[in-house]
């Protein structure tokens, strides 16, 4: 049996120091003070004659002396010289908090050594960054996608099909539509499938900022700008959108004022921050959402007609929830899955005199108020299932209005069973109507689109107090 052979403690450490690849050591003055035999032999000097020369008389692209200031205490370096190669980390050298020199070693010698590394790591590397390059892309993308937009019917086929479009392009994109109707998602699915979905979506509500601090908000501003500027400035929000997506909500708001830079800074693709005097380069797309026709306001001398043909390049029109009541179901029971997760609530059938009740109100408020007052009715919700009682609950709404499709037994008594089927319909959204615009019979025309004398005898024909 082969016994251990004893070492001392000096034999120890000359084993270990001679068999460390590459080991140098250098001074503060970058010369060298220790090398091994081993890192003698593989950059081909003289061990002896070496000592006390700088470090690259020795060794030209040493990057040693790099690491004697400041307070980077290890890098690591690729070395090519005379036709060999190292992958070597430096290590600097600290004596009670002072530097007093450079260790260096190799952990990598010869490029058949460094092949057989890449070769073992190399899928495994590929993988990690392909997870960290998905992340980050997640990471970066905005909060809904096409997916986002819940429905199939035709006006929603059409949408998406807009959306998908304008998407491919690069123009400038007004998207208009009345209120709650989901303009800001259209703006993020456009993002997250347009070629920028990388770069940052950055969003401002042309309404929710007071006309003194919009061209801030907007431009940034440099230090010293005003009164309570900060020392460094601040970026606006078209250079946090540089190669992104500018959304401009309600830009039918706007003030005038601001609206000549914002039309300088597309035609230029540049802009000045408050207080500047330099031009910034910026390369950003805007998208905009209006509740109101802007051409309107242009006639009106309320928004510029330039401005209004520059972002009127690829023009998106989403279609109130009235337009595509066939898709209600599907929202409904979209939102009631959503708001399972959110309110701890385990809403799993819907009454079908849910969906009849809903598909007769005329919802001024469009998604958003469907959205709402499904949440409202389902903060009443105790059982699994949801149902008229709970929105009658909750919207005040007289039953006795609402006829019921489990009752539709009694309809068997009239001559015509789905003709006084539709009169009842017809009636009950009449009279919702009326409520919504507290009995003004010219909003509610309006609204139905008839004309206010066709209303009228609507309401003698079917009763209506």
């Amino acid at each position: 049996m082969t016994q251990p052979i004893p070492m001392s403690q000096d034999l120890l450490s000359a084993l270990c120091l001679e068999n460390i690849l590459g080991l140098m050591v250098i001074d503060t003055a970058g010369k060298v003070i220790f090398m091994n035999q081993q890192c003698a032999d593989y950059i081909q000097v003289d061990l002896h004659t070496s000592m006390g020369k700088h470090v690259n008389q020795v060794f030209p692209p040493s990057q040693m002396t790099q690491l004697l200031k400041g307070d980077q205490r290890i890098n690591t370096d690729f070395y090519f010289h005379d036709g060999r190669m190292s992958v070597s980390t430096q290590v600097q050298l600290r004596h009670q908090g002072v530097i007093v020199g450079v260790l260096e070693y190799d952990t990598i010698q010869e490029l058949s050594s460094f092949e057989s590394f890449l070769n073992r790591y190399a899928s495994v590397l590929n993988d990690e960054l392909s997870y960290y390059r998905d992340q980050f892309h997640h990471l970066r993308r905005t909060k809904y996608a096409i997916d986002s937009l819940v429905g199939d019917s035709q006006a929603m086929k059409d949408l998406k099909n807009q959306i998908r479009l304008a998407a491919m392009s690069n123009s400038n994109v007004l998207i208009t539509g009345e209120t709650g109707t989901g303009k800001e998602i259209v703006a993020h699915a456009i993002h997250n499938a347009s070629r920028r979905v990388a770069e940052n979506f950055i969003k401002i509500n042309a309404a929710g900022i007071p006309d003194s601090l919009a061209e801030s908000e907007l431009f940034g501003y440099e230090e010293g700008a005003f009164t309570g500027a900060k020392k460094s400035g601040k970026k606006g929000k078209f250079e946090l959108a540089h190669n992104g997506t500018l959304f401009i909500d309600e830009i039918n708001q706007m003030p005038v004022s601001l609206q000549a830079k914002i039309l300088r800074v597309i035609q230029e693709k540049e802009l000045e921050r408050v207080g500047g005097e330099t031009s910034i380069s910026v390369n950003v797309r805007i998208i905009a959402a209006t509740n109101q026709p802007l051409e309107k306001l242009v006639k009106q001398h309320q928004f510029r007609e330039d401005l209004y043909y520059r972002l009127h390049v690829f023009s998106i029109t989403v279609p109130p929830l009235r337009d595509h009541l066939e898709d209600l179901p599907a929202l409904l029971e979209h939102q009631v899955s959503q708001l399972n997760n959110e309110m701890g609530k385990n809403v799993n059938q819907i009454d079908p005199d849910v969906y009849h009740y809903l598909q007769g109100l005329p919802w001024p408020g469009n998604v958003r108020e469907l959205f709402n007052r499904i949440e409202k009715a389902m903060n009443y919700v105790a059982e699994s299932t949801l149902s008229l009682r709970h929105f009658v609950e909750t919207d005040g709404i007289n039953p006795v209005q609402l006829p019921s499709l489990r009752d539709i037994h009694l309809l068997q008594a009239s001559d015509n069973p789905l003709e006084e089927a539709k009169r009842e319909a017809e009636k009950h959204l009449i009279l919702h109507t009326l409520e919504q615009f507290q009995g003004n019979k010219t909003k509610a025309a309006a609204y139905l689109k008839i004309h206010r004398t066709q209303l009228h005898h609507k309401i003698k024909r079917l009763g209506i107090e």
